[in-house]
């Protein structure tokens, strides 16, 4: 046993402990709510919207993840965990980082919650953040696909990922105790995660919940070497064999705890909750070079320190402490529900270089909304909302490249759905005011003021029971982040120099979509087409100069256009003796391209110590915009008998040769995946699985087009994880 595996004993002992009873096994009672398998999308209840429904009577579209497909997707990343649902991919920056891509968007316009709050993370900073969320401690996640922003505000004009985790009790549990634990183990970084959760009620009106969790992991294994073929062909080197099949500083160490008390009575709940997550992460590829000097008789001189730096690589250490309110009071008056929610954050994430610390950033954050379910007015069931939101960021360090800054935002929305007949109409309107002051001893630009309007239309028309066609349509804008405005350094994260511009403007998207779900018997149909049309689309652009040894990439904004298209199959085709089978296919496509034509000069500066270097570039106004994820297709067959499930399943991504201007094409590939199980249960009515699932069985090396580090780090290759899940 290693000594990692060593370290990690105890607490993975602990909670065999806690499963070890229900190991007397009993046949599986297959009506226990616990073994049904869940619909993905058709009886699922959002809870993203203050008008909850079920995913299929949406006229939105909307993706769900629960029940047992949710146990098998898990990972250590929220990115990772919903990158097989249709139209959505992940980040990737290390097995620590992954946060949502919904078609082709990512970064600023996704809004990542909480059950309904932001996660009040820095993950939107840089693409080596980390998002506070762990998605093994979820009950339900739920992607929006498309502009979020009546609901959520311009952060959510790409889409938003709403993880519903119960820390905060809303109603009663079923029993009076109840709750999970899971123990695994992963071949492919011999790491290992254990969770525990808990849920109880005390008879007079008092709901309690806890939950725990650890993982820790090692340095994963890899096809072949860390950086890439081209990138070795470029630089004329030849690797080191001993580098072969292991990626360095790759290793994960995270610990996640919550603890919630509430009231529940006839007419309503109130409740608060504590959680912490802190995490330790190495940034794969990432180290900085020695710095020279010249001693004082002139020679060149090396630091030694900084050569440390570079053997030791940039390792990130994170923690957040969140404390929660929630309320809710239901028939008052001419409103069905009330919902109050209030989060306060404090953030604190460094940045190690070596054993020096190089960058601290320090994020707190409040953030509140309130929600008020109409009755019918007009024909309309509605809801009023207000959200408020409050953000001190602070970086500090010589590589600190955002200046300190505070960020006001408040938001004002109405939502509100109508039946006629055959036909539902949903209508939205909200307006926000966004203020950013910026630091004055560090900022490059003044303090800026922006509003904006969101609108939204949506039309869900039943053909009959079997066919749903809907049409959407939507205005959405958003204002620019502090780190678009004020850039102005080294990103160290990303290996190059990134420039905010204080002028950039509020972007603003109209979208089209028509989206189609016909079902009949065991066999179920999905697909949507949609375009954005972007004004004045805010991206992160390259130069093509080179300062401090990597590119300088400059934030401008320029006219855009998105156009895609997702489709889903599913088709339970034998139900016999032999079990159920089920066959599932998918398949997505996004192209993001500026939709210009000519170039447009644009002057800079690059700071280099006490002054700077001035440059003047062509902008192209036309072409690909940069990381755009490429096409793919996949399939899974599943099968069920009694206690058992088991499942086969592969994911093609494409070639990705649509590429933007000084950007490199990343090779297609194929991952392969298996997932099996069994189920039992015990004479007390508890429950446990035993589960082993394998990723990336034919161990190909895979580079994702949206990573930064696509050249550096692959993504992990065959791996086994295996272990225990206990309900009881």
């Amino acid at each position: 046993m290693t000594r990692s595996a060593l370290r990690r004993a105890p607490l993975f002992l602990a909670l065999g402990l806690v499963s070890a009873p229900l190991w007397a096994s009993t046949p599986v009672d297959q009506t226990d709510p616990r073994h049904a398998e869940p619909r993905t999308l058709d009886a699922v209840e959002v809870k993203a919207t203050p008008l909850p429904d079920t995913a299929e009577n949406l006229a939105r579209p909307v993706e769900v993840l629960s029940g047992a497909r949710l146990d098998e997707a898990k990972a250590n990343s929220l990115g990772e965990t919903v990158n097989k649902l249709p139209g959505v991919q992940s980040s990737y920056f290390g097995p620590g980082v992954g946060r949502p891509i919904v078609r082709g968007f990512d970064g600023a316009r996704v809004q990542v919650l909480s059950d309904g709050l932001g996660s009040g993370d820095v993950s939107t900073v840089s693409a080596d953040h980390a998002v506070t969320i762990e998605p093994f401690l979820a009950d339900q996640i739920e992607v929006l696909k498309g502009p979020a922003t009546l609901l959520y505000g311009s952060g959510a004009i790409g889409g938003a990922v709403n993880v519903i985790d119960g820390r905060i009790p809303e109603v009663e549990p079923d029993e009076p105790f109840q709750g999970r634990a899971e123990v695994r183990a992963d071949s492919v970084n011999d790491g290992g995660t254990g969770m525990l959760r808990l849920d109880g009620a005390t008879g007079n009106g008092f709901v309690f919940h806890f939950d725990g969790l650890h993982r820790e992991t090692g340095d994963y294994s890899i096809p072949g070497y860390a950086e890439s073929a081209r990138q070795l062909a470029e630089e004329g080197e030849t690797p080191d064999p001993d580098t072969h099949g292991v990626l360095p500083n790759s290793a994960l160490r995270t610990n996640s705890a919550a603890l919630g008390l509430s009231w529940v009575g006839d007419a309503g709940f109130l409740g608060a909750g504590y959680s912490l997550y802190s995490t330790r992460y190495g940034v794969p590829g990432h180290s900085h070079e020695h710095e020279h000097g010249e001693d004082e008789h002139g020679h060149e001189e090396e630091h030694e320190e900084e050569a440390g730096h570079e053997e030791d690589g940039v390792r990130i250490v994170m923690d957040q402490r969140r404390t929660e309110a929630r309320g809710g009071l239901n028939d008052i008056g001419p409103f069905k529900s009330l919902r109050a929610k209030l989060a306060r954050s404090e953030y604190t994430h460094t940045e190690f270089e070596g054993d020096v610390v190089g960058t601290v950033f320090d994020n707190d954050s409040t953030e509140g909304r309130v929600e008020l379910v109409h009755q019918p007015f007009g024909g309309f069931d509605g809801a009023f909302g207000l959200q408020f939101a409050r953000r001190d960021f602070l970086a500090i360090g010589d590589e600190a490249f955002v200046p300190a800054s505070k960020s006001r935002d408040a938001g004002l929305f109405w939502i509100g759905q109508r039946q006629f007949d055959a036909l539902k109409l949903e209508l939205g309107a909200r307006h926000d005011q966004n203020r950013i002051d910026v630091d004055d001893r560090t900022a490059i630009g003044p303090d800026r003021d922006f509003d904006t309007t969101s609108l939204s239309a949506a039309l869900q028309w039943d053909f009959s029971e079997a066919f749903h066609l809907s049409l959407g349509l939507d205005r959405a804008q958003r204002s620019p982040t502090a780190e678009e405005l004020y850039s102005n350094g080294v990103h160290v994260a990303t290996g190059s120099v990134e420039l905010g511009a204080p002028d950039l403007d509020v972007e603003t998207a109209n979208r089209a979509e028509l989206g189609l779900h016909w079902h009949r018997g065991p066999l179920k149909l999905g697909a949507a087409l949609y375009h954005v049309r972007y004004d004045d689309f805010i991206y992160l652009a390259d130069t093509g100069v080179e300062e401090h040894d990597g590119p300088v990439r400059l934030w401008t904004q320029d006219d855009a256009r998105f156009n895609g298209a997702e489709a889903e199959a599913d088709w339970n085709f034998a139900q016999n003796d032999s079990g159920s089978w089920n066959a599932r296919l998918f398949g997505d496509i996004v192209r993001g391209e500026l939709s210009g034509s000519g170039s447009r000069e644009v002057g800079f500066s690059v700071p280099h110590g006490d002054h700077t270097h001035d440059y003047s570039v062509d902008l192209a106004r036309g072409g690909n915009l940069p990381r755009i994820a490429p096409w793919r297709v996949g399939g899974e067959l599943r099968w069920e008998r009694g206690p058992m499930r088991a499942s086969l399943g592969a994911v093609r991504y494409a070639e990705q040769d649509r590429v933007a201007e000084f950007e490199s094409a990343t090779p297609g590939y194929t991952l392969v995946d298996a997932h099996l199980a069994w189920h039992g249960d015990t004479a007390g009515g508890n429950a446990w699985e035993v589960f082993v699932d394998g990723s990336n069985l034919l161990d190909k090396e895979a580079r994702p087009h949206t990573s930064f580090l696509k050249d550096v780090a692959p993504l992990p290759g065959r791996g086994v994880s295996f272990g225990v899940r206990a309900f009881f």
